[in-house]
């Protein structure tokens, strides 16, 4: 992709570093909940139906409703709970759940199966369906409205999921003879518009969801990414699962919500983690110095700003066996919550048995077996090509809260094995152009130019994101192929419509550039923001370099981008924020807020934050050093004297605080 090389923000030779930023190209509000978790009555429905007898039987349906309903009784909702039911068996429930959930705080209904609209109104498919005629419809079926009218007017908020977007299984049948096109059209009709309600689908209205080529959909499956994340209220989450299904599907689907919640929902209250899962994952494993919790690491974080020294901490084990020996932490920084906290919200299967293993008697065992066993084994990976295939070749910029995104180096090492699950994945899913996507980045990073870019033509005329993305860097660039940068901003053009925000950026820096096309510096403004708030990290920060620049006249607004952009995942953002504080550039001075900034960067950033501290202590004010040190020295990694100047004197407590600090910061 473009620019993935982060340039440092703070540049220049041996003096003052010049404090200037450049835009990245793609290649909080705090929540204090106290105990409402526990005082908040919530109930939830939660259906999967896949064993159909009269229509197509589906994969992941079933799988789906055990593990959301898994997670709900986590997040302490009383679940009612069904899999392949019939008619009576669905509303048999659906009369149970309203009936509870009208006295509720929170009710919740996910449902998984086949559904479909006729004249714009929504029927779920219980398994004994037979539908031969429009009358059949209503007599064999469950309207959704059935469900919801039943919980107007009554208190609390409603959350509705429906991962039910399959291709209408009624056309091509005796039924849609009766019926128009536009009466029997794909997917589900919007809905809903009275107070106190989400209604969110797996896709576009009208358009169709993946069954999934793994454990569980992919709605499913980022749902289940999301749902445990700290002081997140629905709506933020939903951006979240978006942006992972986009980035799962090449934008095969989009999901999609409709609310009109009269107050926030969060399905785990609190105060937001103050690290990114990386940087929690990574202290976790460095102030244990556990060799099988930092293997972990590397294996979800192969291309991590940590990367380097858990190679460096797990060389030092095998050499020096003590060294690798885990090690108890006085103050319980590894405790029993914090390890499965993070273990319950990052559903990675090697860190469930690792906390299983290393906390026998924890607190959270039942909770840890019963997680276990609806997660995908280590042969189901090695089983399914859909899984191998995605695993091997994601792209970085794809990586969701569930598949690590892989290097083009680390593929090249051993391109064969992802091609060859790849070309199985693509031929037993015609209609998904996401693993041609993906056959199309194994070949190329096994060198194998042209077959690659026939692939990548193909899955970018088929819509997927990913390849509309790379082909246009391809062609603008002219790797190895005629230069042609009209054809690539075009491919940016399309994929950025489409919701790629990789395009949008893309396409925003040839504006702002006039590479290949017109400059248009309002335009690509507009791209940026549209890529931030469908929550883009680099979108974001690159709004910052603007503002803060001077670029657009939003400078008082520099500060809320980088802060975002933090928040979003970019580490980068830390460093140019802290700088805004120090300054007052266009805020008020706040040195113990650049204070913050820089030790939130200094653990979760390549080093850039460090090196400011270390060998450019001289453009921070005395003040903001001070901060730092007098917090160091409570945390206990600091013993010289608070005098507000760094230097390399502080080398070594920055070490320590970059491997364990940030956990203090909960």
């Amino acid at each position: 992709m473009r620019g993935l090389r982060a340039p440092s923000v703070s540049e220049g030779g041996g003096g003052t570093p010049v404090r200037r930023l450049r835009l990245v190209c793609v290649l909080c509000l705090l929540v204090f909940a106290t105990g409402a978790e526990a005082i908040e009555t919530r109930v939830a429905l939660v259906i999967g139906n896949a064993g159909y007898r009269g229509l197509k039987p589906l994969l992941n349906p079933a799988n789906d409703a055990r593990d959301v309903a898994a997670a709900l009784r986590a997040r302490n909702f009383t679940v009612i709970e069904g899999t392949d039911l019939d008619r009576e068996g669905m509303t048999r429930a659906v009369a149970d759940f309203t009936a509870k959930a009208r006295e509720s705080d929170v009710s919740l209904f996910y449902y998984a199966g086949h559904g479909f609209q006729v004249d714009g109104r929504n029927y779920l498919v219980p398994v004994d369906a037979e539908i031969r005629s429009r009358d059949d419809i209503e007599r064999q079926t469950v309207e959704l409205k059935r469900v919801t009218d039943s919980l107007e007017g009554s208190r609390g908020n409603h959350l509705v999921f429906l991962d039910a977007c399959r291709n209408n299984p009624l056309r091509g049948g005796s039924v849609a003879a009766t019926l128009t096109d536009e009466a029997l059209r794909n997917g589900l009709a919007k809905v809903g518009s009275a107070a106190g309600f989400l209604f969110s689908y797996a896709t576009q209205p009208d358009n169709v969801a993946f069954d999934g080529g793994g454990r569980n959909s992919p709605f499913a499956t980022a749902f289940l990414g999301h749902i445990g994340t700290r002081g997140q209220d629905v709506g933020a989450m939903m951006i979240a699962v978006r942006k992972d299904v986009i980035a799962a599907t090449g934008g095969f689907q989009v999901p999609w919500e409709n609310s009109s919640l009269t107050s926030q929902v969060y399905f785990v209250p609190g105060r937001p983690e103050a690290a990114s899962p990386e940087t929690q994952l990574w202290q976790l494993a460095a102030s244990s110095r556990d060799p099988a919790l930092l293997r972990i690491y590397l294996a979800r974080y192969t291309d991590g700003a940590h990367a380097g020294e858990v190679q460096t901490l797990l060389k030092v084990a095998s050499t020096e066996p003590s060294a690798g020996i885990p090690r108890s932490i006085p103050d319980d920084r590894l405790g029993d919550d914090r390890l499965w906290d993070y273990a319950l919200r990052s559903r990675l299967r090697p860190l469930v048995e690792f906390y299983l293993d290393r906390r026998p008697d924890g607190r959270h065992t039942d909770e840890a077996r019963t997680l276990l066993q609806n997660l995908p084994t280590t042969e189901d990976a090695e089983i399914r090509p859909e899984i191998v295939c995605e695993r091997a070749t994601t792209h970085p910029r794809d990586a969701t809260a569930n598949m690590p995104g892989v290097p083009l180096s680390a593929l090249a090492a051993n391109p064969e094995p992802a091609i060859a699950a790849c070309r199985q994945a693509r031929e037993a899913h015609p209609d998904m152009p996401h693993y041609t996507a993906l056959l199309a980045r194994a070949l190329a990073a096994a060198g194998r130019r042209s077959e690659a870019l026939t692939y990548y033509r193909e899955a970018a005329a088929s819509g997927n994101l990913r390849a509309q993305v790379s082909l246009g860097l391809i062609l603008e660039t002219g790797d190895g192929v005629p230069r042609d940068p009209k054809a690539g901003i075009a491919l940016y053009e399309t994929a950025a419509e489409a919701g790629s925000a990789d395009g949008a950026i893309n396409l925003a820096v040839a504006l702002m550039q006039g590479a290949g096309v017109a400059t248009d510096p309002k335009r690509a403004v507009e791209l940026l923001k549209r890529a931030s708030e469908a929550g883009s990290a680099i979108a974001t920060y690159n709004l910052g370099v603007l503002a803060q620049d001077g670029t657009i006249p939003e400078q008082d607004q520099a500060l809320t981008y980088f802060e975002k952009a933090t928040e979003l995942g970019e580490p980068r953002g830390f460093v140019p924020a802290a700088i805004l504080l120090d300054e007052g550039r266009g805020i008020r001075k706040d040195a113990n807020a650049a204070a913050e900034m820089l030790l939130r960067g200094i653990a979760a950033d390549t080093g850039d934050a460090m090196n400011q501290i270390v060998h450019h202590a001289e453009s921070w004010s005395p003040e903001t050093i001070r901060s730092v040190q007098a917090r160091l020295k409570r945390a206990g990694y600091y013993d010289g004297v608070v005098d507000g100047r760094g230097g390399p004197k502080m080398s070594a407590s920055l070490q320590q605080w970059r491997r364990i600090g940030s956990l203090d910061l909960r």
